[in-house]
């Protein structure tokens, strides 16, 4: 919610003033056609200065993620979340404060940006570290995925509360998500269990015993990266009182976890297109279907509509298939033929861009939430660790860090490419989706032969 009002605000930073009526009270000369903007992205450079800034979030955030996962697995994750939720709630209402306080220094602007980035760098490994913590591997796809619904409520709301001031007090538009961050910072200082025994709960089954899987047993295939063929059962039946704690996984030693280096650069192509359409969807349709700044960024929550979807989609059938890569891989594959679409027909009128937005999302995000919820919590809790949980927060820093760098090159790219023109924006897009399948080639073809090898097994069991 607080990273999304810059999208939506961008059109407003420059706009066409010649459309625009001058106040009375307007000080500028007559020939000036940039009085409604905002210094300084008032001059023709304004798609890069724009870029430099979301840019500046993002490889703050890509920097600070690959340090932040090993300082989750050593902190308390409730005040190391809640300390990051304050902090970014504050940054991100400085950010607004410049309107108000009629700031028109670039450095400011990208300051606060990095200043955020590092610390939103706290959420991401904590919350999959707690997740993971409370849900065992039987259906954490569909769990995750339901739960990874959060990420697209937060871009809808940050789009639907950034366009309420975004015509009049742009400023507001950051202020209030960032009081709201604030705010849920403190809740959960207040609320936040990190582990089931806290309240004695019994821990959950993260693998099943030798050749069984305990959370789905009718399922007879076996994913290679996440074979459940140890339990974590004798590292969580005493309390963590009473047991010594396993040392916390080096960086080096969830590198080294099978599936992990291939996630990780599959993300960093899934995450740089739809990070692109996060910060530039709304201003790519209010330069080519001609809507306001408000009714672009109404239309832009669509995509996370289909984000919602897609999240949910591809956590079930990951799930009921048991294999990850592979329902990645075939959404990914199906993105790229529909992003074309989307160019060259979705503007056409309004029911073909809400559909064809919906799609998009779904195919898009699906991937990338799926990665970065049940494939991290899956990674973290990998049968090699040897019943050690504490890699969680390192494993999901490493593959959303990785993630993060595609996320900082995309909408750099979409600044400088946009120039040439909106096409070659989407050929980029395209090119990025289809280098996030070639990634996974490796762990699809795993999959395929597992599911092989289980349906001989099940011809073996019906013929005898």
């Amino acid at each position: 919610m607080s990273r999304k009002p810059i999208s939506v605000v961008k059109s407003r930073l420059h706009q066409n003033c010649s459309e625009l009526i001058r106040p009375n009270n307007d000080t500028y000369s007559l020939n000036d056609t940039t009085w409604c903007s905002w210094a300084p992205f008032d001059k023709d450079d304004y798609k890069e200065l724009l870029g430099a800034v979301d840019n500046a979030f993002l490889v703050a955030y890509a920097i600070g993620m690959f340090i932040s996962g090993m300082f989750g697995e050593r902190l308390p994750l409730r005040y190391y979340l809640s300390a990051g939720m304050l902090l970014s709630g504050l940054f991100t209402s400085l950010f607004g404060l410049g309107y108000f306080w009629n700031i028109h220094m670039l450095w400011y602007f990208v300051l606060m940006q990095i200043c955020n980035g590092l610390v939103q760098t706290t959420g991401w490994p904590s919350v999959v570290a707690c997740v993971g913590n409370w849900f065992g591997k039987g259906k954490r796809g569909l769990i995750m995925g339901v739960w990874n619904s959060h990420t697209s409520v937060g871009n809808i709301l940050g789009s639907l509360i950034a366009g309420v001031w975004v015509n009049d007090d742009w400023g507001l538009s950051f202020i209030v998500p960032g009081i709201v961050t604030a705010a849920v910072g403190v809740l959960t200082f207040l609320f936040l269990i990190e582990y089931p025994e806290d309240v004695d709960c019994t821990p959950p089954q993260h693998h099943g015993g030798p050749g069984e899987d305990q959370d789905n047993p009718e399922d007879p295939g076996k994913s290679p990266y996440s074979n459940r063929e140890s339990s974590l059962e004798s590292a969580t039946r005493c309390s963590r009182e009473s047991c010594e704690e396993p040392a916390a996984i080096s960086f080096l030693g969830a590198l080294r976890i099978p599936g992990v280096i291939e996630f990780s650069l599959c993300l960093l192509f899934a995450k740089l297109v739809s990070y692109t359409f996060l910060y530039w969807l709304p201003l790519y349709i209010f330069n080519v279907a001609h809507f306001s700044a408000k009714e672009a960024g109404d239309l832009s929550t669509l995509f996370d509509v289909g984000g919602i979807i897609g999240g949910i989609m591809a956590g079930l059938i990951s799930d009921h298939t048991n294999g990850r890569a592979t329902t990645c891989c075939i959404m990914l594959i199906l993105a790229a033929p529909m992003m074309f679409l989307y160019n060259y027909i979705g503007q056409n009128g309004v029911t073909s861009s809400i559909v064809m937005l919906i799609v998009c999302g779904a195919l898009v995000n699906g991937p990338y939430a799926l990665i970065t919820t049940a494939v991290s919590a899956d990674l973290g809790t990998h049968k090699s660790l040897q019943g050690n949980a504490k890699a969680l927060s390192t494993v999901t820093a490493i593959i959303d860090g990785t993630g993060s760098i595609g996320a900082a090159l995309g909408p750099l790219l979409a600044g400088l490419i946009s120039p040439t023109g909106w096409n070659n924006v989407f050929y980029m897009l395209i090119s990025a989706d289809i280098l996030a399948c070639l990634f996974l080639c490796r762990l699809v073809y795993k999959e395929i032969l597992a599911w092989k090898s289980s349906l001989t097994r099940d011809r073996g069991y019906k013929e005898i």
